[in-house]
Parts: structure tokens; C-alpha cells; sequence
């Protein structure tokens, strides 16, 4: 399927690693141009590098913090500096640190908050703002948006509401032609479940336990994701706007 993205350029945060990585290849192998981010200049540089390899699309790399104020005009003006257009941004929004809501400190929050929460919504806000045409934004948070994930209460606390945001800039936006989505992955083979897996007394035991709740048995592969994102992202789904997909292997019980 032609999702008809040659030419058209895109801005992704959480890019250099991955499910933002596997969104990033994707469009990237279906022509579009790319704007990668993240907080490592060497990781993003270095991402940036392997996707224009993937071609026929291009990438170019920005070291840029969410949490900082001027991140959103720094990617923005990235696009149109490398590339004279935009057509859409998908924020891949970081993990918070895990925690029980009963020992997550208040700095905890605070500083997610400012990257988690603030960081998405200043980009997404910014950029539809500043928008010159119709913009497809995709906020990519967790299935934490409908039901709660065990050590990770301030993702639990704060995507719910990043989702009712992105709803709310679908309402106030469609007017104009621009679409705002969410994607909600579910267990994913990533650096980041890898990460949360390593601190278990078990990490094997674990994976089998969480492979096991999930109907298709397995934890999904990233390119899985970057399909569904892509696509949600892409022209093809032009009448597509205030959704909330989930991308989990059907783990998540609540509809």
C-alpha cells in the first residue's frame, strides 16, 4: 500500500531508539523526510545516519530535550531549515523513572511532568499553531492511558491525561484540516522494557510471566509499531482524528 508520504516531512522526539526509531524507519523507507530527535547529540546523529540509509527518504538529527522550553521552536525550525515544509509530528513521549504512587517523590513528578506531560504538549501545540498547512500529530504514550501498568504510577498519572489533550487539540483544530491521534503501545522488544526488566529479581521469569498475559503469546517486535504509526500518520488516514489506537497484542482488557 502507497501511504502516499514521498516528499512530505515529519518531526519525531524519542527517535533515535526504539518504537520512535521504528516510526522513524518507516516513513523514512516510504519516502517521507525526517527530523529525529532526542537528548543524545551522539545517539541522534548517529540514528540519523543509518535511516538515510534506509532511504528513499531522508533524516536529519537535533539533540533536543522535551522538558526544555525551547525544544518545540528548535525542531520546528529544523524542518524548515533542512526541508521548507512539515506535514506532521509524532512525539514519542519518554518513560518515566518506575515507581509506587506511595514512594514517587515530589521532584519525580515535578520533573516529569515538565518532559512527559509539558514537553508533548508544548511541540504538539506549537506546532499546530505555526502550522502553514494541514498537520498530522501523533502522540505515542502507553496503554497506561486505559489501564493502570504495576511500579509505574507517574506514567499511570500523567498519559491519561495527555490523551484527553490530544483530544481536546483534535476538537479545537479540525476546522483547520489538522488531525491529532494517540497510539498506545502496549510490550514491545525495546531498550526501555529491557531496561525495566533488568531491575526484576528474575528478568527471564518476568518476561515469560508478562509474554504470557498477552493473547498472542510474544512481546511485539518495533517495526510492528512503526507500521501502525506510519500509517496513522500518512495521508491514507485523512478522515482519521481524536482516536486512540491500541497496539498491544490484545493485552489490554478494557476496550
Amino acid at each position: 500500500m502507497d501511504l502516499g508520504l514521498a516528499g512530505r516531512v515529519y518531526v519525531l522526539t524519542g527517535a533515535s531508539r526504539g518504537l520512535g526509531r521504528a516510526t522513524a524507519e518507516q516513513l523514512v523507507r516510504d519516502g517521507a523526510d525526517v527530523v529525529v530527535s532526542s537528548r543524545s547529540a551522539e545517539a541522534v546523529e548517529r540514528a540519523a545516519r543509518e535511516l538515510c540509509e534506509v532511504g528513499p527518504g531522508t533524516a536529519v538529527g537535533v539533540a533536543a530535550d522535551l522538558a526544555d522550553e525551547d525544544s518545540a521552536e528548535v525542531l520546528l525550525a529544523a524542518a524548515d531549515d533542512h526541508y521548507g515544509r512539515l506535514d506532521g509530528v509524532v512525539v514519542s513521549v519518554g518513560g518515566p523513572p518506575g515507581a509506587t504512587a506511595s514512594a514517587a517523590t515530589d521532584e519525580q513528578w515535578r520533573t516529569a511532568f515538565d518532559s512527559v506531560f509539558l514537553g508533548a504538549v508544548r511541540l504538539a501545540r506549537t506546532a499546530l499553531e505555526h502550522a502553514r498547512a494541514p498537520l498530522a500529530v501523533t502522540l505515542v504514550l502507553s496503554t497506561s492511558v486505559r489501564a493502570p501498568l504495576a511500579g509505574l504510577a507517574i506514567s499511570n498519572g500523567l498519559r491519561p491525561g495527555l490523551a484527553m489533550v490530544a483530544k481536546t487539540l483534535a476538537d479545537e483544530h479540525g476546522p483547520r484540516g489538522h488531525r491529532v491521534n494517540v497510539l498506545l503501545p502496549g510490550r514491545f522488544e525495546t531498550d526501555r522494557v529491557t531496561e525495566l526488566e533488568a531491575g526484576a529479581d528474575d528478568p527471564g521469569a518476568l518476561r515469560e510471566r508478562m509474554a504470557g498475559a498477552v493473547p498472542l503469546r510474544r512481546y511485539g517486535q518495533p517495526e510492528e509499531f512503526g507500521a501502525v504509526a506510519a500509517f496513522v500518520t500518512s495521508p491514507m488516514a485523512s478522515y482519521m482524528t481524536g482516536s486512540v489506537v491500541t497496539v498491544d497484542g490484545g493485552s489490554t482488557r478494557a476496550l
